[in-house]
Formats: structure tokens, sequence, C-alpha cells
């Protein structure tokens, strides 16, 4: 029950610290990838990807900042919340597919598997929503593990330390969460071979680094401009005060 209590207290005032756009933008990312996950961007017999991919680095690049300045635990704290507002924005979407009425887009087409179409795809399907949550867990812990494992051995500082651990820690965890996916979901429900699993989650985590490449001197310049407007110091001080405990 301690454990628990603390626990609550760590989430309590983590979320007071973190700032709120970063947990929205967050949130809504991983919203919108699993949505976007329903269209296809490229499908060839070794290489699949998703439109989901064009949203997919934010999630990691939060993370990544979330852990330069706050550490791994609480990188991961956060991407378990966002799962879980994932998985109850998908029960929303779900509840609303199941209700009567027609989408805009039917009387714009005026073809009832339209309408069809679109309850499908907002409502989801159970084994998507599962693989999905179990893979962005299993990613946000193996991210930030190695993100802050990588930052404890490091000696340079700046740009080039931030991005070193980021790119690292993202090729890692973006390969964990397209394979841990394609194995729970595609290989049992989509009929995908070992070979299109392992080369597709490559192919993909490959195609997610590049953005958050482009996006990571973004992530470095406000990650740095925390530190210097000492935001989250109540947290650190918290888990300082903790560990001496």
């Amino acid at each position: 029950m301690n454990l628990i209590k603390r626990e609550i207290e760590d989430y309590r005032i983590l979320l007071r610290n973190v700032p709120s756009f970063v947990i929205a933008l967050f949130c809504v990312s991983v919203i919108m990838m699993n949505l976007l996950a329903n269209k296809e961007f490229v499908s060839m017999k070794y290489l699949a990807l998703d439109c989901g991919f064009a949203l997919s680095w934010i999630s990691f690049l939060c993370m990544d900042m979330i852990c330069k300045r706050f550490g791994a635990k609480a990188a991961a704290k956060i991407s378990i919340l966002a799962m879980a507002i994932n998985v109850c924005a998908c029960a929303i979407f779900w509840l609303i597919s199941l209700a009567p009425g027609k989408w805009g887009e039917f009387y714009a087409t005026g073809d009832m598997a339209v309408n069809d179409a679109l309850n499908a795809t907002f409502g989801g399907s159970w084994y998507v929503v599962l693989g999905s949550s179990i893979a962005m867990v299993c990613a946000a812990i193996c991210n930030s593990t190695v993100n802050h494992t990588i930052a404890k051995r490091l000696k340079i500082k700046g740009f080039k330390a931030f991005a070193l651990r980021s790119y690292v820690s993202t090729s890692i965890g973006q390969f964990v969460d397209n394979f841990v996916f394609a194995t729970i979901v595609s290989l049992h429900f989509f009929g995908w071979t070992w070979t299109q699993v392992i080369c597709c989650s490559i192919t993909g985590a490959v195609m997610e680094l590049l953005c958050e490449v482009i996006f990571s001197p973004m992530g470095y310049r406000v990650s740095e401009r925390w530190e210097k407007e000492h935001v989250g110091e109540q947290y650190l001080k918290y888990k300082e005060v903790a560990a001496e405990a």
C-alpha cells in the first residue's frame, strides 16, 4: 500500500510539473497515429507502412524531451498515461460507431457502404487496440530506459549528446513498437510471415527515425529552455527526497 501511495503521489506531482502542452501533444499524437494506422501508405511484399508513421515520431520525441529533463521513469509514466487515454478514446469511437445515424459523407455519396466503412474504421477491432496498446507500452519502457542508460555514459554534452541518445533509443523503441504490434496483430490476423514482420519492423523504424531527425533540434531547444527556466523543479526535488528516504 505504501508503494502504491508513493507512485500515486509521484504521478500527481509529475503531471503538475511536465508542461501541459507536451502532455496534450503526446496524447493527441498517440490517438491520431492509431487512427491513421487504418490507412496504408506503402504496401509491398517486404515493405509496408501505414499513415500512422507520419505522427508516431511525435510521441517518441516527446518521450526523449521528458526523459532528458525528468528521467526515464517519468517518460514511461507519461507514455502509459497517453496509452490509457488512447484506449478511452477508442472506446468512445466504438460506442459512437454503434450509434444510429449516418456520417456526413453518406449524404455526399448516397452510398450506405461508405457509412458502414466509416463505422468500421472508427469502431476499430479489439485486437488492433490491444496490439497497439501493448506495443506502445513496451516501446515506451524500452525507449526511455535506453535513452537514460546512454545519457549516463556519455561524456559529451549539448545537442550532440541529445541527438545520440535520442536517435539510438528511438531506433530501438520504434523497432520494438512495430515488431510487437506486427507479431500480435499482423502475424496472427493479417496472415503475415515472420520475414514480413521483421522487414517491415525495420523499414518502419527507419522511416520514423528520419522524421525525428528532422525535428530533434526543436525538441532539444525546448528541453534546454525547461532547464534554464527551472521547469519541473518540484518533481526533481521530490525524486531526490524519495531516493534518499
